[in-house]
């Protein structure tokens, strides 16, 4: 969706980026887990703006690719992974229309939702394969202003990946986040 690029390319042309260079708490938390489950290295970063996690992951020797509707947001990452030393794929593409290719051990969903999507990423997994999201939680008391469609409600992830052949290793709802309510699950596909 146009509207969608400009308005991330936007976000992504300040001098300072627009999230910081480190990973996702989660993902650093739970990488050591992550690694002890998935059967290799290829990765998957949706909506991987400037690539802090995908170039996290080829840092601890990941084959990581990372996707993202801001031409503007992935230049920062082609910069930034070759700074540090590493190669990523980086795919330029609308995760509206966008679907995944082949099989991943890793998928990692940070600050997006699209239900739609979710089907397309857990066939994507191979088996054995985990599938780490964390996003905006609805809750009272949100700072900002948002779309439903776009926040979870609570309760919502556990009903999602209940229903997939796998299991579910984390599942939290943070209301009282610093920052912003988020939920978060860490799933893993049945061998």
């Amino acid at each position: 969706m146009e509207s969608d690029r400009v308005k991330w390319d936007q976000r992504y042309s300040g001098p300072e980026h627009f999230f910081s260079f480190t990973p996702s708490r989660l993902l650093a938390d739970s990488l050591e887990r992550i690694m002890s489950l998935v059967p290799g290295r290829r990765a998957l970063d949706l909506a991987c703006g400037e690539g802090r996690n995908c170039i996290y992951l080829a840092q601890h020797g990941f084959e990581a690719t990372g996707v993202d509707i801001s031409p503007r947001g992935l230049e920062r990452a082609r910069r930034r992974a070759a700074e540090v030393g590493v190669a990523v794929d980086l795919i330029e593409a609308d995760l509206e229309s966008w679907r995944p290719q082949g099989e991943y051990h890793l998928v990692l969903n940070f600050n997006f939702l699209m239900r739609d999507l979710i089907p397309s990423l857990v066939e994507a997994l191979a088996p054995g394969g985990v599938l780490l999201m964390e996003t905006i939680l609805d809750a009272p008391g949100m700072p900002g202003e948002h779309r439903k469609d776009f926040l979870l409600q609570p309760g919502e992830l556990g009903r999602i990946f209940g229903g997939y052949a796998g299991r579910i290793l984390l599942l939290e709802e943070e209301v009282d986040a610093p920052e912003m309510p988020v939920a978060r699950v860490m799933f893993q596909k049945q061998v």
